[in-house]
This record gives C-alpha cells, structure tokens and sequence, in this order.
C-alpha cells in the first residue's frame, strides 16, 4: 500500500502540494469574503419590508443550502456553458478555478446571510432607537452602528466557515482545477500510489485547519476580553 512512499516524499513534491495548498487557501479567503458580500445582501433581503425582497432572499438560502455544493460547481461548469451554447451557438469557457469561486462564495453567502441575519437581531434594540433619536437613516444605522457590532458577534462562526471553505475547496478537483486534493491525484498517477499522496496532503489540511482553528480561538478570546 506505501510501497512508493519513500519516492513521494520528496522536496519536489511536497513543495507541489504546497502549491496546492495555497490555491485553497487563496480560494477559501476569497470565496468567505465575496460570501460576506452576498451574505449582507441576502440578511438585508430578508430584513426587508418589502416582501418580494424577504421572498428572493428566502428563496436564495433554501436552495443554496438544500443543494450540495458539488452540484452547484456542476451546474455552473456543464449546465451554464450548456445553455450559452444553445441559445447562442458559440462555445462558452470559463476558467475552472473562476467556477470553483463562484460556486463558492454563492454557496458561502448563503450561510453567512443567517450568521449576519442572526448578529443584526442579536444587537440591543436600544441601540436602533438610539440611531433614530439621532436622525440616522437606515443606511447609516447599519454601517455605522449595527453592522459593526454584529460582525462583532459572527467573527468566531465566521471562521468556522473558513476552515470548513478550505475543506470544501477540494471539490472543484472534480472539475479540473488543481488545488491540493487534485494536486495528490496527480503525484498518485505518476508514482501508481494514491494512498501516500493522500496521507500527506491530509497533513496539509490538518495543519491549515488546526492553526486558523487556534487563531479563531485567540480572537474570540480577545473579542470576549474587549466586551
């Protein structure tokens, strides 16, 4: 089973996953901050008075989230370019590592709308009336007061969907796109040995996850502290 391992264990190589491991990192920060993005958005939807709003953005966190993220990817790497070419005639092609952000932050968003959603209901409602004694408008109520109080709150959960980007990210070797897990199947190819590969790019993920895992630990820490 590890008959190649000694073969794969080498500085080329590790350095080739470590490649890897940047590209999911890199598609991680930028899927969690694009789905901050979307998450503002969809929580100020659903905080509407306008229920069409309320509707859409309902409707965007139900089945984003009762979806799996893997046919998200699917549908925007086959089914998307599908549709352009027959109404079109052209062919469509996207970059695989632009679809795997894509798909991604959509997917982020849509648990970050509930994060930002629940840390905007969390703040004290003397806080609203304050804002509103002070002839704030609504916009500015949000971005002056509300929105940096709860962010306050969803710091920690929001790190937790970091680590849990950075795992997801291994998806889009299903499309192509060569980030860590691929980055193993591709050394696995070479040496006729999936298994070692795989145990070492499983280091990689742990030691990611473990350490942003600790840095959310510390920053919660101080965020209580600061409280």
């Amino acid at each position: 089973m590890f008959v190649a391992f000694s073969k794969v264990f080498t500085p080329e190589n590790l350095l080739y996953f470590a490649k890897g491991a940047v590209v999911s990192l890199l598609l991680a920060a930028v899927s969690l901050l694009f789905g901050i993005v979307f998450g503002i958005l969809g929580s100020s939807a659903k905080r509407s008075k306008y229920k069409i709003f309320r509707i859409i953005g309902n409707m965007y966190v139900e089945v984003i989230r009762g979806t799996p993220m893997l046919l998200q990817i699917l549908i925007l790497f086959s089914v998307i370019p599908s549709i352009y070419t027959a109404f079109t005639g052209n062919v469509l092609r996207i970059n695989v590592f632009l679809i795997g952000a894509i798909a991604m932050s959509i997917n982020s968003g849509a648990y970050s709308t509930e994060l930002i959603r629940s840390g905007i209901n969390g703040v004290d409602k003397g806080q609203w009336e304050a804002c509103e004694t002070l002839g704030l408008s609504y916009k500015q109520t949000m971005r002056l007061v509300i929105l940096p109080q709860a962010f306050k709150r969803i710091i920690p959960p929001m790190i937790s969907e970091f680590i849990t980007l950075i795992k997801d990210s291994s998806l889009i070797s299903c499309i192509g796109a060569v980030e860590l897990l691929k980055s193993a199947q591709v050394v696995g190819a070479q040496y006729y040995d999936v298994m070692s590969p795989y145990c070492i790019v499983a280091v990689y993920y742990l030691i990611m996850t473990i350490s942003i895992s600790y840095l959310g630990r510390y920053v919660e820490k101080r965020l209580a502290e600061s409280d």
